[in-house]
Order: structure tokens, then sequence, then C-alpha cells
């Protein structure tokens, strides 16, 4: 966990909402200058703060709503730190929780140099990567679709109808006439037409964010591609979720950021299982548990590996030990810039892989 330590003349904790932010700001006593809540504008926020900017950091948690705020204070070369959310426990464990307490301990923990940060990520490919984030949803939904078609066939013990997720699979097909009830087969189309209106909004959505992705940082996304079982899409999810890797100071942050290691509990030297499941990016494991199945299919060098991995810990620490290897694959490949090394890759131990 990452804190933040600088000193300031001044410390300004916001409690940001959609429609309000209640700020508190202290001086480097501790002692209340400001608190106060207000509308959730820049004007607002600028007068609220302009008697103190001179040596002023500003920070809030990381809420949905920080992108205009952090926008502000790079422009206004205003000092800006995210809170991590769910590290803040000073906030979230006490008795009285409000707008007015919570912006408090925020200052109070930015003060005292405990304060937990979440990374800020950069305006400049910030869009891009939440348009990646909003493809990927839009496919999960167009599966969740295909399979309720596929359940209701199930449902209604009917003929199985055979694959329907690529276009040319329901072409020419009467998909909801195979339902004998009419209602049933009027939902059915519905999903359908819903199925045909995704596809080319994806497609044209993957054409639009990989024409970004060579504008922003095409060596890198080469360099993933290099890695069997990364295609465009997993390639453009692992690069827009990192940004930069040198934010990651060693391979473990790494790991740790994209949920491929979990932390441990313990006390008086006895073990009460994992902690932190939550604690990282979704994202990024989602693309490296998908590009773990992806590599190794078909790769026979890969399946002997995963296939001793399996004998010795089980299917699902074999699966996870692959990714976590992958991951700091990435890690190195992408510090190095030099592409994917299969052979290295499956003949190094788990000492060497730290190298």
């Amino acid at each position: 966990m990452n804190v933040y330590s600088q000193q300031h003349a001044y410390y300004c904790g916001i409690d940001l909402h959609a429609r309000t932010m209640y700020i508190c700001i202290l001086d480097d006593n501790g002692t209340k200058v400001l608190h106060k809540n207000y509308p959730c504008s820049p004007q607002a926020f600028m007068e609220a703060v302009a008697p103190y900017r001179n040596d002023l950091v500003v920070t809030t948690e990381c809420v949905f709503c920080w992108y205009w705020l952090a926008d502000l204070c790079e422009q206004e070369n205003i000092p800006f730190v995210l809170g991590h959310a769910l590290y803040m426990k000073l906030i979230h464990g006490t008795k009285s929780k409000n707008d007015r307490n919570d912006s408090l301990k925020i200052a109070r923990l930015l003060r005292g140099g405990n304060y937990p940060l979440a990374y800020v990520y950069p305006a400049g490919m910030r869009s891009t990567r939440d348009l990646m984030r909003r493809r990927n949803f839009f496919v999960r939904k167009r599966a969740q679709l295909v399979a309720h078609i596929q359940n209701t066939v199930s449902q209604y013990n009917l003929a199985p109808l055979g694959k329907l997720a690529r276009p040319h699979h329901r072409r020419d097909r009467d998909i909801a006439g195979h339902f004998p009830d009419p209602v049933v087969g009027l939902m059915i189309q519905a999903n359908l037409d819903t199925i045909d209106h995704f596809d080319p909004l994806i497609k044209e959505l993957d054409k639009q964010i990989l024409a970004l992705a060579k504008q922003h940082d095409p060596t890198s996304f080469h360099l993933l591609k290099s890695v069997p079982g990364i295609g465009p899409v997993l390639g453009l999810t692992i690069l827009y979720e990192i940004h930069d890797i040198n934010r990651f100071a060693s391979r473990q942050d790494f790991c740790s950021y994209a949920r491929l290691v979990k932390g441990q509990k313990q006390s008086a030297g006895k073990n009460y299982g994992t902690t932190g499941g939550r604690i990282g990016n979704a994202h990024l494991k989602w693309a490296f548990s998908e590009a773990t199945l992806l590599y190794l299919r078909g790769n026979k060098q890969a399946e002997k590996y995963y296939n001793r991995l399996i004998s010795k810990h089980g299917k699902g620490k074999a699966l996870s030990i692959i990714a976590k290897r992958l991951g700091t694959a990435v890690y190195y490949m992408l510090k190095r810039r030099e592409p994917f090394n299969e052979h290295k890759f499956l003949n190094m131990t788990e000492n060497k892989a730290t190298t």
C-alpha cells in the first residue's frame, strides 16, 4: 500500500458526490481553516480554496465522479492525490458517518502521512480506457443474450439449436419459430434483434479503439500480442488498464494490482487464510484469466506443464499459477521492451521468474 507523505502548508480533504462536495482544509498544525458544504462546480471549488492554494494539496476518495476534480487541479497546477477507498478504514469503520465527518477524516489522513493512494489515470488515455471497458460490457451483455436463448431451449426441452454466436450461425434461420409458444418466440426474437444491433456496434468500437492504441502506445501493444493467447482485445484491455508499467516498482506490485496473488492474514505466527481479494484491478484479472486459457489451448508444451501443476496443486490452483506467471512475463516484457520468450517462460523456475 502506497501512502502520501509529502508536507504542505494546507491539506484539503473532500467528501465528493455527484451534486455536492464537503470541503475540509487543515493547516500544517491540524487546525481547521475551512469546513463547509459546496455545490459540485469548478467555480465553487476554486473560490473555496483560493486563499490557501499557494501550498495546498487536494484529495478525495476514488469514487465515480473524481475525473473533473483531478483535471481541474491539473489545469490550475494544484497538487491532487486520489484516495484508495477500500484502504480508508478510518472513514468506513467509525460509529458516526456523514459528509462533514468524512471530509475531516480524509484531511487528517492526508496531513498525517497515512493516506492510502490510488492511481490518478491521466486524462489523455482515460476516455479510451473507459471506452474499452464499455466495449467489454457490451460483449458480456451480448453473450448473456445468446446464453439466454440456449437456456430457453433447454427450459422447454426442445431440439438443440446449435451455434448462435456468429452472424452466419443465425442467418436464414427461423430461430424464434423454433419455439411453439408465440410469446416465447417474441422474447427470443427480441434477444436476436438486440444481438444483431450489438454486432456492428462492437465491430466498429474495435476498429476505433485499435486506431487509438496505435497512436497512444503501439510498441507495447505489439509486445503484448507476442504472447500466445493475447490477441487484440486482451492486448488492448491490458494496455489501457496498465497505462505505464513503470508505475509498478516490482513484479510483485504488478501481480498484486492485477489480482493474481492474494494477501495473507497472519497473527502471532498463525495463518488465518487470505484477504484482499477485492483490492486490485478486476479488468486485468479477467484479461489474464482469459489469456491463460487461450495460451493453453493447442499448446502441447504448455499443457504438459499444466498437467504437472494439476497433479500437484489441482486444476484451479494450476490455472492461477500460470496466470500469475503470465502476469510476471508481461511485466518484464514491458519493462525491458522485449517480446515474449516461450522457451524461457516454460523452463524458468519460480525463483528465476524474479530475475
